[in-house]
């Protein structure tokens, strides 16, 4: 299985250091490490600024923090894109937008049991980022054809760096947005966001998988053709984990899911200990293992990792700090619960 399991560490990208090396530190003090994103250190490293590099259309405002799209802009500067999805470099993040990635990459990971990168998925960053007439781009059915093609091209080409490091990288689509697609507002259902996420995932190469925090259809999600599965179980853990029949289907095709369970914002974090974290894990597995979903089979393609990025701590990035150290703690004391080596 090229993306371990076995209640290993990792976490999601977005840190609140303002110092590179220090957040680049963290990462790396997890058994998957991975290249952080700081978007209080520059807009550049904001998820939907990445993103948003070569894209046609874009106007980004760094002074005010402001990314927008033209519909005239785009028109204009399609063709150039298109003609130029072959070169690599066009489609990576370059320097100038992720100073950690390029350190990242220089690194020897080898010995590492996996590595991760990640980019915003065409879901997200489709809803976030609007035209001159306030309107998601998701909405245009010009643009977002080719928005599934150009982000699948990114996501491919940071894998074949990622997988030279380590053969075992995998790619986190961060796709925050995905809990608005059950929303009788958002304009965009199920059934549209299921064929575009089918068209997006048949052009991704694998490991491939989605990461988000927020709440929702997990049966929706659970029944994409994903390889891996990173979400909130600190906030979300019971409604998950009632969808025991499709979390069985999902594991039994060898997937494997990240239980974000280290609460990273500071009070519930303060409420919290080591303790009552691995009684609510244990909890909600024993509640699996009962409706029928085997506990070898969920253990050994489970990872660990805090449950949601933060950014708004008063004390920066100690707090977060502090997550990741309790994080590699609690996963310790499962292992050795379970007998894990």
């Amino acid at each position: 299985m090229p993306i371990p399991g076995n209640l290993l560490t990792t976490a999601m990208a977005v840190m609140p250091h303002k110092d590179a090396e220090r957040a680049l530190d963290s990462a790396l003090s997890l058994d998957i490490p991975f290249w952080p994103q700081l978007p209080l250190l520059s807009y550049y490293e904001d998820m939907y600024v990445q993103a948003a590099e070569h894209f046609p259309g874009i106007i980004l405002d760094m002074e005010n923090r402001n990314l927008r799209f033209s519909t005239d802009k785009f028109a204009l500067e399609l063709e150039e894109a298109m003609n130029r999805m072959a070169e690599p470099e066009y489609l990576d993040i370059s320097p100038e937008y992720s100073e950690v990635y390029h350190r990242f990459l220089g690194m020897d990971l080898k010995d590492r049991p996996a590595i991760r990168g990640q980019l915003e998925g065409p879901v997200s960053f489709g809803f976030n980022v609007l035209d001159e007439e306030e309107r998601p781009i998701l909405f245009n059915d010009t643009v977002r054809p080719f928005m599934l093609e150009f982000m699948a091209g990114r996501i491919n080409i940071q894998l074949q760096k990622l997988k030279r490091m380590n053969e075992n990288a995998f790619m986190f689509i961060d796709e925050p947005g995905l809990q608005y697609v059950f929303s009788a507002m958002s304009g965009y259902n199920d059934m549209t966001a299921k064929a575009d996420l089918d068209t997006f995932l048949s052009l991704i190469d694998r490991p491939r998988g989605i990461h988000l925090c927020g709440n929702p259809d997990w049966s929706f999600l659970l029944g994409l053709d994903l390889d891996i599965l990173s979400l909130d179980v600190f906030s979300n853990g019971e409604i998950f984990v009632s969808n025991h029949g499709a979390i069985r289907a999902f594991l039994e095709k060898g997937a494997v899911l990240v239980w974000g369970i280290v609460p990273t914002n500071a009070e519930p974090f303060g409420l919290s200990d080591v303790d009552s974290l691995e009684r609510g894990l244990v909890s909600l597995w024993a509640d699996l293992e009962k409706r029928g979903v085997p506990m070898d089979l969920l253990l050994s393609q489970s990872l660990l990792s805090p449950a949601t990025c933060c950014l708004v701590n008063k004390d920066g990035e100690k707090t977060v700090e502090a997550a990741f150290k309790r994080l590699r703690k609690l996963s310790g004391r499962l292992r050795s619960r379970y007998g894990i080596e």
